[in-house]
C-alpha cells in the first residue's frame, strides 16, 4: 500500500525558470525532527530563497503521515511530497519515486538516510539524474541499524558526489571504500532562523521553575546520544541544587526513566518529550549539555551555541572542529564523572562560563553561517548537473 499527497507553492513550468536556477528534489525518510531534519529543511528553504525550485519528498509508514517535519516544511519550499508507504514496500516505494522524478524532472536528487540512500537514489541513478547524499552520521544501535547502516557505506560508493559533515566523518568515508573524487567534506551551518525566549518565558513555557539551576538535554533518547550518561552525571551531583531537563523521546524512555529512579534522581528530571522548536526554549538552561558517544556535527550545538548557554559537550565526531575550549567545556566520551565535574564548573564560575559562551557565539557568527554553506552545496549540484535541455526517461523501474 502506498499512498501520495503534495502541498505546493505555486510555480511556473520548468522552462520558466531562470536559465542558472536548478530544480533540486530531496528526499528522506524522517525519524522525530532531529539534525537530519533541520539540515534538510535549511536547505531547502535556504536554495528555495536563492531562486531554485526545490521539492521534497517526505517517505513515512501510513499511521505517521501528520508528521511534524512535513508542517515544519509546508513554507520552506516550493513543493512537499509525502508518499505513505506500508512496512517493507520497498518496490512500491521506488515505482512512486519512480513517478515522482519524471514529472519533477530534477537536475540532482539528494538523499538523506539510509533507507533513502538504499532504497530511493538508485531510482534516480536509473534515470541518468545525478545522485548526492549528506551522511550525517552512524548510530550503531541493534543489529538490524547496524546491518543497514553497513549497507549504506557500501551504496554510497555508486553516488555522484557523497557529503560528509565533518573531518572526522570524512576519514571514516574514506576508509569504507567512498572514493576520494566523490567525498566532499561541508560542514553544517546555522540558519539563524530560531527566535530564542527569554530566561523566564522559556522556563514557564516548560513548566519549570523559574528559581533554581537546570541542565538542558535535547535529542533522541537513544544509546549514541548518550541520555544515560547525563543521568549518571545529575547523580554525581548531589551537592548541589541542581535540576535536569530531558527534551526528546525514543525506544530508550522507558528505561531510562527506570534508570533515574534508580539512580536516586527521578524526581530532579523532567521530561519533556518532543518539545516543537525546543531550540527557542534554550535560554531557560543554565548550562546545555551534550553527552554522545558518536556524532557528525550536531545542530543542536549550533542552537545553544546560539542561544548562548553554557556548553559541556564529548568531544566526539565534529564537536572539536565545532567548539574548542575556548567556547565550551569539552568532555571525553563515556566519562559521567567528568560530564559532572564540567557542570559543576559552570554553575560555580559563571563569569567564566559566560565568555565562553560569549566567544561560542562569535564563533558561531563568524565560521558557521549559511550562506556559504548553502553556496558550497549549490556549487556541487552545479557541477553534477544534466544538461538543461536533456530528456528524463519517465517511468523507469529500479
Amino acid at each position: 500500500m502506498l499512498a501520495g499527497q503534495v502541498m505546493s507553492k505555486p510555480f511556473g513550468a520548468r522552462d520558466l525558470l531562470k536559465p542558472e536556477a536548478m530544480v533540486v528534489l530531496h528526499i528522506l525518510a524522517p525519524g522525530a525532527v532531529g539534525g537530519l531534519e533541520r539540515v534538510v529543511r535549511s536547505l531547502a528553504a535556504g536554495h528555495t530563497a536563492l531562486g531554485h525550485r526545490v521539492s521534497v519528498v517526505v517517505v513515512l509508514e501510513p499511521a505517521s503521515s501528520e508528521h511534524p517535519f512535513v508542517h515544519a516544511l509546508r513554507h520552506a519550499c516550493h513543493e512537499v511530497i509525502t508518499l505513505a508507504v506500508a512496512p517493507r514496500a520497498y518496490l512500491a516505494e521506488r515505482a512512486a519515486f519512480a513517478a515522482v522524478c519524471g514529472r519533477v524532472r530534477p537536475d540532482v536528487v539528494h538523499s538523506h538516510g539510509y533507507r533513502a540512500d538504499l532504497v530511493d537514489a538508485g531510482v534516480a541513478r536509473r534515470l541518468g539524474i545525478p545522485t548526492v547524499t549528506t551522511v550525517h552520521g552512524f548510530t550503531g544501535g541493534d543489529w538490524k541499524n547496524r546491518l543497514y547502516e553497513g549497507l549504506q557505506r557500501r551504496a554510497l560508493s555508486r553516488f555522484d558526489a557523497v557529503v560528509a559533515v565533518s573531518q572526522p566523518m570524512c576519514k571514516r568515508l574514506r576508509r569504507a571504500g567512498v572514493p576520494a573524487d566523490r567525498l566532499h567534506t561541508i560542514r553544517n551551518a546555522w540558519d539563524d532562523t530560531v527566535r530564542f525566549l527569554g530566561r523566564q518565558a522559556a522556563r514557564r513555557q516548560l513548566a519549570v521553575p523559574e528559581g533554581g539551576q537546570r541542565v538542558g538535554w535535547v535529542s533522541r533518547m537513544s544509546h549514541e546520544k548518550g541520555p544515560d550518561l547525563v543521568l549518571e552525571a545529575l547523580a554525581l551531583l548531589g551537592d548541589m541544587p541542581v535540576a535536569l531537563s530531558m527534551i526528546g523521546q525514543g525506544e530508550g524512555q522507558r528505561g531510562l526513566r527506570q534508570r533515574a529512579e534508580r539512580l536516586g534522581v527521578g524526581e530532579l528530571t523532567t521530561w519533556h518529550g518532543v518539545v516543537p522548536e525546543a531550540a527557542a526554549l534554550l535560554p531557560a538552561f543554565d548550562v546545555f549539555v551534550l553527552s554522545s558517544r558518536t556524532e557528525g556535527t550536531p545542530m543542536v550545538l549550533f542552537e545553544a551555541m546560539a542561544a548562548g548557554v553554557p556548553i559541556v559537550a564529548s568531544a566526539v565526531g565534529g564537536v572539536p572542529d565545532v567548539v574548542s575550549a575556548a567556547e565550551a567545556i569539552l568532555v571525553p566520551t563515556e566519562d559521567p564523572r567528568a560530564i559532572a565535574d564540567a557542570i559543576r564548573d559552570v554553575l560555580r564560575d559563571p563569569a567564566s562560563a559566560r565568555e565562553r559562551a560569549g566567544a561560542a557565539r562569535r564563533r558561531l557568527e563568524r565560521e558557521f553561517t549559511a550562506r556559504p554553506w548553502l553556496e558550497r552545496y549549490e556549487a556541487l549540484y552545479r557541477a553534477l548537473v544534466l544538461p538543461r535541455g536533456a530528456a528524463l526517461p519517465v517511468g523507469a523501474g529500479a
